[in-house]
């Protein structure tokens, strides 16, 4: 596949889940189970490319015309797991949040009114068609929503500073259950500290999600192209997760003083990083 474009954009990142070839049913099953076998299988920086590419044409195209056959493959267990890509529910989604990102004059230039209603006719028709549908692959702009977090623990964190070409990676993984038992265990201590809030409802929203997928499954934070706009200083001082942990811990102690500490930590973190945004 010819490359569209070396640019990386520097602000998305992802939160995926891998799902054990035992999860789909077949003729899916077997696609991926013959997918896996390709040695040209695309890469993280080829799926944003590929959706760079379709902001090109006049005018754009915010949706995929079909959907995309290709998925993020890694092996757990020696249980081979998949990440479908699923770009054109992803694309309609996240049309849908781009609203409340830019404001209308911005918005309109980007994506012309005509084509995001013909996109929104498109994904209610296809809704219709397939009410159970939900995508593999999250995606955040700017920051790493502090729900997810929660999923992770600071042991399971893997930073990589990248030379030459490759560039610097920052990850965690962890077993679906032990992300399931994170966010109850979360739930019960933000429930327990306070009676409502962006994070609790963040994360009742994340854990739905979750109950969605098979158990065997693999949940993955990846920094993505937040790892471009950061300084290697402060990526390998970046330990969110440990951060989000203590707070949660010292609020299961009654400990808000503490809590209030590690939520402060993250809030100065993670609003330098947003206050890049606008910045020349």
């Amino acid at each position: 596949m010819p490359k569209v474009s070396s640019v990386i954009v520097p602000y998305a990142c992802y939160l995926r889940v891998y799902e054990p070839l035992a999860a789909f049913q077949e003729p899916e099953r077997g696609h991926w189970a013959r997918y896996a076998r390709r040695p040209d299988r695309p890469s993280y920086q080829d799926e944003l490319r590929r959706s760079l590419a379709d902001l090109l044409p006049t005018p754009p195209v915010p949706v995929p015309v079909h959907e995309s056959d290709d998925a993020f493959v890694t092996e757990v267990e020696g249980v081979l797991c998949v990440c479908p890509w699923r770009t054109r529910l992803r694309g309609w989604q996240a049309l849908g949040e781009l609203a409340e990102e830019l404001p209308p004059p911005v918005l309109d230039a980007v994506l012309p009114p005509v084509v995001r209603r013909q996109a929104a006719q498109d994904y209610e028709r296809w809704r219709e068609r397939n009410p159970d549908a939900r995508p593999w692959i999250r995606t955040a702009t700017w920051q790493v929503p502090l729900n997810w977090f929660v999923l992770v623990s600071d042991e399971e964190r893997r930073y990589e500073k990248g030379t030459g070409e490759v560039p610097p990676m920052l990850r965690y993984r962890t077993p679906m259950v032990q992300a399931r038992r994170r966010v109850a265990r979360a739930l019960r201590a933000l429930k327990d500290a306070i009676d409502e809030g962006p994070l609790i409802d963040g994360l009742v929203d994340v854990g739905r999600w979750l109950e969605e997928f098979h158990p065997r499954s693999l949940v993955e934070l990846d920094y993505g192209g937040l790892v471009h706009v950061l300084p290697a200083a402060e990526l390998d001082a970046d330990h969110s997760a440990a951060d989000v942990a203590e707070g949660i811990e010292a609020l299961r102690h009654g400990d808000g003083e503490a809590a209030g500490e590690a939520y402060g930590r993250l809030v100065e973190r993670w609003r330098a990083v947003r206050d890049r945004r606008s910045a020349n």
